[in-house]
C-alpha cells in the first residue's frame, strides 16, 4: 500500500440570480404601535441567513437599531411576491427590495418626526440607536418610537413601504444573440490536497484552501459559517453522496441515512478562507451573496487533486475507492503527476 499525495486546484464565477427581466422581489416594511418595524417577504430563509441579513439592511436603511426589526417570511399567500430561495439570489435581490420599502417607510417616519419637532424633514437624521434630531442640534430630537406613535395616533399616517427589485431585461443583440444575462458574477478559488490509497482507492482529504469573492460581506460570521458548509457540501458530492449503482433506477440504491454515504465529523479537514470584499454597484450596500458558489469549486478541485496523485482522470460523481482502482488499473498502476 502507498499513499499519494495530490493537489488540485479549481476557480469558478457564479451568476447572481437568474436571467434578466424574470427575477423580482418584493418586500413590505411597516411600523407596529410601539415604533417595533417588521419586514414581510415571501423569500424563504432556508438556514442560509435571509432573515438576519434582510434585518441588518432593513435597520440600515431605517436608520434604527436592528434589535427594533422583525422579519416574517410568512408564505406566498399573505407575503409580497419573491421568484423563491435559489440561483444565489436572496441577498442581492430581496436585499435591494428591502431597501426599497425600508426607504419609503422611512420617509413617513422623518415626515412624522418632522411635524412634531416642527422642522423640515430634510433637516433632520437618525442616530441608528432609535433617535431623530435636528442637524447640528442633538438636543432637539424625538425617539423612532415616538415619532411612528405620533403618525398613527395623531397623524393618522401609514408608517410602512413597499419595495420591488427587478432588473430589466437586457439588449439582445438581433444578429448573433449575444445578451449580457446578469448584472453581477461572483468568484471563487480553491486549492485542495489529498491523499489516495493505491490498495484501497479511498480519498482522504488533507486540507483545503480557498479565496471567496462574495461583493462585501454584509454579515462576515455568516458568510464564513456559509462558505465552510457548502465546501462540505461540495466535498460530500464529490466523494461519498450518490444514488448509483443504477440511477435513475433505484434498485440496490441507499433507501435511507444509514446507507446514504456522506462525510462525518472524522473525515472533516483543515480549510482556511479568505473573503474578498469588492462591493457589487447594483448590490444592497455592495453585497451579492455566496449562495451555491460555496460548492461548485470543490468538485472540479478534487478530481484535479485525484489526477495529480496518481495519474486518473474521473470524470463522474462521486469519485468513489472503485473508481479510482479501476482507473489505476487501466493505466498500469499509479502514474503520480509533477507536484507544484
Amino acid at each position: 500500500m502507498t499513499l499519494h499525495r495530490g493537489r488540485g486546484f479549481a476557480s469558478i464565477n457564479y451568476p447572481i440570480g437568474m436571467n434578466l427581466g424574470g427575477d423580482p422581489s418584493q418586500a413590505l416594511v411597516h411600523s407596529n404601535p410601539d415604533g417595533k418595524f417588521m419586514v414581510a417577504l415571501s423569500s424563504i430563509d432556508l438556514g442560509q441567513g435571509m432573515k438576519s441579513v434582510t434585518r441588518q439592511i432593513a435597520a440600515e436603511t431605517l436608520g434604527i437599531p436592528v434589535e427594533d426589526v422583525y422579519v416574517d417570511t410568512a408564505d406566498s399567500d399573505t407575503g409580497p411576491h419573491c421568484m423563491g430561495s435559489f440561483a444565489s439570489r436572496g441577498t442581492h435581490r430581496v436585499g435591494n427590495a428591502v431597501i426599497a420599502a425600508a426607504r419609503e417607510a422611512r420617509s413617513v417616519m422623518m415626515e412624522a418626526a418632522a411635524q412634531e419637532l416642527e422642522v423640515n424633514p430634510d433637516d433632520l437624521v437618525t442616530d441608528g440607536k432609535g433617535n431623530i434630531h435636528v442637524k447640528g442640534a442633538p438636543s432637539k430630537s424625538i425617539t423612532t418610537a415616538a415619532a411612528c406613535g405620533a403618525a398613527q395616533f395623531k397623524q393618522g399616517r401609514t408608517v410602512s413601504g413597499r419595495g420591488i427589485f427587478l432588473v430589466p431585461l437586457s439588449d439582445v443583440d438581433p444578429d448573433t444573440g449575444e445578451m449580457t444575462p446578469v448584472t453581477c458574477f461572483a468568484h471563487a478559488a480553491m486549492v485542495v490536497d489529498i491523499d489516495v490509497d493505491d490498495e484501497t482507492g479511498e480519498v482522504t482529504v488533507i486540507e483545503m484552501n480557498s479565496a471567496y469573492e462574495v461583493g462585501r460581506a454584509l454579515n462576515p460570521r455568516l458568510v464564513e459559517q456559509q462558505l465552510i458548509g457548502g465546501a462540505w457540501m461540495g466535498m460530500s458530492h464529490a466523494l461519498w453522496e450518490t444514488t448509483e449503482p443504477y440511477y435513475p433506477d433505484r434498485i440496490h440504491g441507499p433507501v435511507d441515512f444509514n446507507e446514504y454515504l456522506m462525510p462525518g465529523p472524522g473525515d472533516i479537514a483543515p480549510h482556511h478562507i479568505s473573503v474578498l470584499e469588492r462591493p457589487a454597484p447594483d448590490g444592497p450596500f455592495g453585497g451579492k451573496g455566496p449562495g451555491e458558489m460555496c460548492a461548485n469549486p470543490v468538485l472540479p478541485a478534487v478530481a484535479n487533486a485525484v489526477f495529480n496523485a496518481v495519474g486518473v482522470r474521473i470524470d463522474e460523481l462521486p469519485i468513489t475507492p472503485e473508481k479510482v482502482l479501476r482507473g489505476i488499473a487501466a493505466i498500469g498502476g499509479p502514474q503520480p503527476q509533477p507536484k507544484w
